[in-house]
């Protein structure tokens, strides 16, 4: 009997267990699932810029002054008229044409003046009888009155040669044989006296030339050499020859191709004196006057310079030094500097080629 409930008692336990595990189990499977773990990115520390470093070398140094320019003749002349006011009445050469000295270029419309001169000379015949009658009668008159009818008469006098002169002032022509560059007048227009009317150049002495201003003016000199780019006829080699007389503020544009138009004046007349000069043995084939030429003038040239970029060189009041890096780490240098470019700074003392220096 014992045994019987005993039996029945253990049975009863083991199921009350499994039944509790079993709810247990269910009930895990009833929770929500847990969300996987964010993976954060790795966060780099931000990486101190390096300052750029640079091996000091040697090269050769060139300093030049460059200005634009053209070709010009050394033999060239701007003509015109000394006497304005007056229309153009024949011209007798196109640009191109070969003159030679003495060969007129273009003669003004002077018929006003010269039918006014002739009715002048008949008036001043008729003022020469009655000065003939004046003299006659001079012991007669008042002294004072006879040198004032005879003042009169020679200021109609001098009157009558000023037209004529005035006149024989109406045609220019060729100073000397060559070639009609730039011509600025037609047939008709109405000039100004001394504005220019044609240039003639002898194209057999052309050379490489540019204006200056005050400032490149000053840093020039003749005798240094000079490279000059011609359009369309590559680079040639030469040195200066002649400086501008007088410089002006302008840019150094190397001027304009020449002659300008009937209304100038004096001011737009171009000289040979005007111009920086560069000599050389022989022009481009092709090289004409007035074509553009890019002039670079050397000022100064060194060899086997040490040299360090621009952007290596510190200076504090007088001081000017650099910053030399090597395995002991950085320190600062001070130096002498000598020639500077654009690209290069030389220096006189205080480095040697091989060396390192820090940029900013």
């Amino acid at each position: 009997m014992s045994m019987k409930w005993l039996t029945e008692s253990l049975f009863r336990k083991t199921s009350i267990v499994c039944i509790a595990a079993a709810v247990m189990l269910s009930g895990c499977s009833l929770l929500p699932d847990e969300k996987e773990e964010e993976v954060l990115p790795e966060i780099k520390p931000p990486q101190i810029s390096q300052r750029p470093e640079y091996e000091v070398t040697t090269k050769n140094l060139v300093t030049t002054v460059p200005v634009m320019g053209k070709v010009i003749s050394l033999e060239e002349e701007t003509v015109y008229f000394t006497t304005g006011d007056h229309n153009v009445k024949e011209v007798y050469v196109k640009t191109g044409d070969e003159v030679q000295a003495g060969d007129p270029i273009a003669t003004l419309d002077m018929s006003e003046m010269e039918k006014t001169l002739r009715m002048e000379k008949l008036a001043f015949q008729r003022d020469e009888l009655a000065m003939k009658e004046l003299l006659r009668t001079r012991d007669e008159m008042d002294q004072s009155d006879f040198e004032q009818q005879r003042i009169a008469f020679e200021e109609k006098r001098q009157k009558l040669a000023d037209m004529e002169e005035e006149i024989s002032k109406s045609t220019i022509t060729a100073p000397f044989s060559g070639t009609i560059v730039s011509l600025s007048v037609k047939k008709g227009d109405l000039v100004k006296a001394y504005a220019p009317v044609a240039i003639i150049a002898n194209t057999d002495l052309l050379v490489p030339a540019s204006k200056l201003t005050k400032t490149e003016q000053e840093k020039i000199a003749v005798g240094m050499e000079a490279e000059v780019t011609i359009s369309n006829g590559g680079t040639i080699k030469g040195t200066v020859k002649q400086l501008p007389v007088q410089s002006s503020e302008s840019s150094g544009n190397g001027g304009g191709a020449g002659g300008g138009g009937a209304g100038n004046n004096a001011a737009d007349i171009e000289r040979v004196e005007d111009f920086m000069i560069i000599e050389v043995d022989e022009m481009p084939e092709g090289a004409t006057r007035g074509i553009p030429a890019s002039i670079k003038v050397i000022t100064k040239r060194t060899e086997n310079a040490i040299v360090i970029p621009p952007s290596t060189l510190r200076s504090i009041g007088n001081r000017t030094y650099v910053q030399v890096v090597d395995e002991n780490g950085k320190r600062e240098v001070d130096v002498e500097v000598g020639q500077q470019t654009a690209t290069d700074v030389e220096i006189l003392n205080g480095l040697e080629p091989g060396q390192k220096v820090v940029g900013r």
